[in-house]
Formats: C-alpha cells, structure tokens, sequence
C-alpha cells in the first residue's frame, strides 16, 4: 500500500519506528517529515503536505502523529477529502475505516506506545469500507460539508 507519514517532534520517535516497521512489511511509505527531531517545528507543517497528498491520491493512506494527535486530526480535517480521526484503540482503527472510510488515522506520540500504535496501524491498513447504503449516505452528508 502507498502510504504517507507525517509528525512533528511530539510523535516524531514514533513516526521513526512506524515508518520503518511499514517499509520492513512491504509498504511504500512517504515521509512529509519532520526529517530530524525539531523541538520547534509545528504540526501543520507535516500535517497539511500529508492531507493534500492523500487528497490529491498521491497516497492511498496516511498516518500523523503529533504529541497527542488531537493537532494532527484537527489540521488535517481542513483539507477537503480528508477524513482523519485520533484513534486510541483497535476496533476504532478498522471500523473508522469500514464504516466512515477513514483515510488519515492520527496518533498521540505521548500517549500511544509503539506497539499499541503498529497494532493500530494494521487494523487501519488492513480495513475496507463497506459501501454499505448507509454509511454511504451518511458519508455524502460529510462530502456535502465540503463544497
């Protein structure tokens, strides 16, 4: 899958760890940076290049992480198309996929731990939208909110 990461120094250590973790398991990872650990650097920075590769289908997927996600998912819900949310648990990750076709997940850096965030991740990346009528209509609403 074509993947794009993005974090600022809050998650930038979980950032390292995620991407490599994705590239050692066969995914195309992009990183939006930060390249290096920046204790000044600010999130939309990351975020939005992210967002607007992922809008543009540049990546199918993102992943942003700040010190606590919130930043990352409210940045990143700015751009049109993008559907981002801060997950803090296993089913979130995979039924904000399958019911609400979330394409961005944002986490904590200071609140998820590395394993918790892989076990995350793959929840994400492994989920499929269900198309199911509802949560196409209920998608459509959001979409409308858009324009």
């Amino acid at each position: 899958m074509r993947l794009g990461i993005a974090a600022d120094h809050g998650g930038f250590d979980l950032k390292e760890e995620i991407k490599s973790y994705l590239m050692n398991n066969g995914h195309d990872v992009t990183d939006f940076g930060a390249k290096q650990m920046d204790s000044g650097d600010d999130y939309p920075d990351m975020v939005i290049p992210l967002a607007r590769a992922l809008s543009a289908k540049e990546v199918e997927r993102g992943i942003a992480i700040c010190g606590s996600g919130v930043g990352a998912s409210v940045a990143a819900n700015k751009i049109a198309g993008v559907r981002a949310a801060l997950i803090n648990d296993h089913f979130s990750a995979h039924q904000g996929v399958e019911d609400d076709d979330l394409n961005l997940l944002c986490l904590g850096g200071r609140i998820t731990g590395a394993s918790a965030a892989k076990e995350y991740v793959i929840a994400f990346i492994g989920a499929t939208f269900s198309g199911a009528q509802r949560h196409l209509r209920r998608l459509q609403k959001v979409k409308d909110l858009e324009k």
